[in-house]
């Protein structure tokens, strides 16, 4: 059942279009159905949570472009639970703000921070690990980060060192972090997998609103004090026309420099519950159900032929045969294909044409 106080944030503004031609800069992946399930990854997002949060209590944080796509997908959430940002700052400026909003509603509330476009393989582990980590919080000050149990040496990820030695009394589950580490080069994440401190940084954040509130206020005063003041305003018709105008003041800084890396009471869940932000083509041919020749297949007819190591979405064709490709993407949107190398799909920006 889920928990009164129990809030939800998605943040749901990223305009990526790593997914090219799938995704664009104006419908970005967070938005389109990836992993051909009929469901959208922000729509997963949420299902994710049913269990634990009630709907009225689900905020969405996104681009202004992004509002009506929102509405269409999440219909059963409120509309004045999705809000707006009129520029990209950074996680910082997104966080302290729903962080107030939610305030003005309930004092009392207890938030998990998501991002809009991950993806779970095992959900009921993933909801276990969650309802630890916001009873924990519930009842404490503490921050608390997810650390993902690395399964490769990925230098595409920041890591957390943990302290496995300092649990907290109240959960054993639950330990101090040491450090946040930056993405790596290859030799060092090679060093980190090797030991079992280390955890990959996914992003995901559970605290107390009044946790919060007070470490914006003590390390971050200049951006607390923009959202503070408009607590008189918020869930008025005047909220959005004063977040036009402050927001942009905001520093553009993530909450893991912002926050993260210099409050005191920092804490990380080390989990494992089949964890990707699906960055790539390649990361979603690694979470994808594979054949014996290393292919992952989406979409509704595709043969393959002397075929292997590749990945192949094309969920707008009646039928797609693919003969000879090794280690090759195959994708398709509204009128568009793509065949590319895995291992050049760095270039696919290039390829699109989009800024």
């Amino acid at each position: 059942m889920a928990q009164k106080n129990n809030h939800l944030v998605i943040m749901a503004g990223g305009v990526g279009s790593r997914f090219w031609p799938m995704s664009t800069a104006e419908k970005p992946k967070q938005f389109i159905d990836v992993l051909g399930v009929g469901k959208t990854l922000l729509q997963l997002t949420v299902e994710r949570f049913n269990k634990l949060v009630s709907p009225e209590n689900i905020w969405v944080v996104t681009n202004q472009k992004y509002v009506d796509i929102v509405r269409e997908q999440l219909p059963e959430m409120p509309a004045g639970n999705i809000l707006c940002e009129p520029c990209r700052r950074n996680t910082a400026p997104c966080i302290a703000y729903v962080s107030w909003r939610i305030k003005s509603k309930d004092p009392k509330a207890n938030i998990v921070v998501t991002p809009s476009d991950h993806i779970v393989m095992n959900v009921q582990e993933f909801q276990r690990v969650i309802t630890e980590c916001m009873n924990f919080t519930a009842e404490s000050d503490a921050i608390v980060t997810l650390g993902m149990k690395p399964t490769r040496p990925e230098t595409g990820y920041g890591y957390i060192q943990a302290d496995l030695s300092a649990s907290s009394l109240r959960n054993k589950g639950i330990f101090r972090v040491d450090s946040f580490r930056e993405k790596p080069d290859l030799k060092t994440a090679e060093q980190y997998i090797k030991k079992n401190y280390y955890f990959w940084n996914a992003g995901i954040f559970i605290w107390n609103v009044s946790t919060i509130v007070n470490a914006f206020r003590i390390y971050q005063p200049k951006m607390n004090k923009i959202f503070e003041q408009m607590l008189p305003i918020y869930g008025t018709p005047q909220e959005q026309e004063a977040i036009n105008e402050k927001f942009p003041q905001c520093e553009n800084i993530s909450v893991d420099y912002a926050i993260m890396e210099k409050a005191e009471e920092i804490f990380v869940c080390p989990a494992d519950f089949g964890w990707s932000d699906l960055g790539t083509w390649g990361s979603l041919q690694t979470q994808s159900k594979r054949d014996i020749y290393g292919n992952a297949l989406i979409g509704e007819n595709i043969s393959v032929f002397d075929t292997h190591n590749c990945m192949i979405h094309t969920t707008q064709e009646k039928k797609v045969v693919v003969q000879g490709l090794d280690g090759y993407i195959v994708a398709e949107n509204n009128d568009t294909l793509l065949i590319c190398k895995l291992s050049e799909e760095q270039r696919i920006k290039q390829f699109s044409g989009e800024n």
